[in-house]
């Protein structure tokens, strides 16, 4: 039984190396380059794989790109399925400059579907997740798949009667949840872009998250505030967590890696609150490592147990045993 499965619609291959100096005009020599699986739901996966779980990668593929794609993810070990495609697989490319420690990320469209292509991506996932008890799709949408394409697998998601979750933002973000789905996890630009409007306090994030939650768009939805940490509203109750402080080498695939954590935490059968407290974990780990690097097991573990230690401290000081 898949009892999780990603859905990318376009994928690509992330390419990242170092160099000296970003600077135009010049020729700029870079260090010797990574080359990985990338995109949302594949991202997830791959983390999931990284935490000690499995989750099935269905993706589109096409080109030599799309082969590379299949390559690397064998060479991971994660089980994936490909959709072939005419289009070739995009890339990606990160560019880390070390004199100063920033760094550049280049994104690239992807290939163009046609109505057939992306129709067979619905097919397929129906077949592959018949039994799956999360489905998780992830990313942007290529040009000419209509907008309401997360909808349709939030409608998949009910017939299949497995838990949606969404990652992605803007137009396909909102009909996803005018049909409904499980979980969504928008950062504050994209939760902004749902309002409408400025969302100037963490009392109006919350206020609209609750809305959504019963307004029956979404179960559960999880608000990625940056510094400010992590807001989750469900229907019984909220929680405000902020992240452990630690090194930050890079953020790519922080949001995957956080999406991974809770809802492999989930099916492993632990509660929300400790689910979100893994995600959390496990998007910190994600940023304590280079390049295009996920999450690491050992890293999200320990951050998991510190927060966890650290929410048990709280409870006994509020609630002091009484002899």
């Amino acid at each position: 039984m898949n009892s999780i499965v990603t859905l990318t619609i376009n994928p690509a291959i992330d390419k990242s190396a170092r160099v000296q100096n970003v600077v135009p005009e010049r020729k700029l020599r870079c260090r010797n380059p990574r080359y990985e699986p990338g995109g949302g739901g594949i991202n997830v996966s791959r983390a999931i794989h990284n935490l000690g779980g499995s989750a099935v990668a269905v993706y589109t593929a096409g080109g030599f790109a799309g082969k590379l794609l299949q390559h690397l993810l064998d060479r991971e070990g994660i089980p994936h399925h490909a959709i072939p495609v005419d289009g070739w697989t995009r890339d990606n490319l990160v560019v880390y400059e070390e004199s100063t420690g920033q760094q550049f990320r280049f994104g690239m469209p992807g290939p163009t579907l046609r109505d057939d292509e992306w129709k067979n991506c619905l097919a397929e996932l129906s077949s592959i997740a018949s039994n799956a008890e999360y489905i998780i799709a992830s990313g942007a949408l290529p040009s000419d798949v209509p907008e309401d394409f997360y909808a349709q697998v939030a409608r998949l998601g009910k017939k299949l009667k497995a838990k949606v979750v969404v990652d992605t933002s803007g137009e396909p973000l909102r009909l996803a949840l005018s049909e409904g789905v499980f979980l969504i996890k928008p950062n504050l630009r994209e939760l902004t872009m749902l309002a409408g409007h400025e969302l100037v306090d963490e009392s109006q994030q919350e206020r609209l998250a609750g809305k959504i939650v019963d307004d029956g768009q979404s179960e559960v939805v999880v608000i990625s505030r940056g510094a400010g940490g992590v807001l989750a509203v469900w229907k019984e109750g909220h929680e405000h967590v902020r992240a452990p402080t630690v090194p930050i080498k890079s953020k790519v695939g922080a949001g995957d890696s956080m999406v991974a954590g809770i809802v492999l935490s989930l099916a492993r059968g632990r509660a929300l609150p400790e689910a979100v407290r893994f995600g959390i974990a496990a998007g910190t780990a994600a940023v304590m490592t280079p390049g295009t690097e996920l999450c690491r097991r050992d890293d999200t573990e320990r951050l998991y147990a510190m927060m966890s230690a650290a929410v048990e401290s709280s409870r006994q000081h509020r609630h002091p045993a009484r002899h």
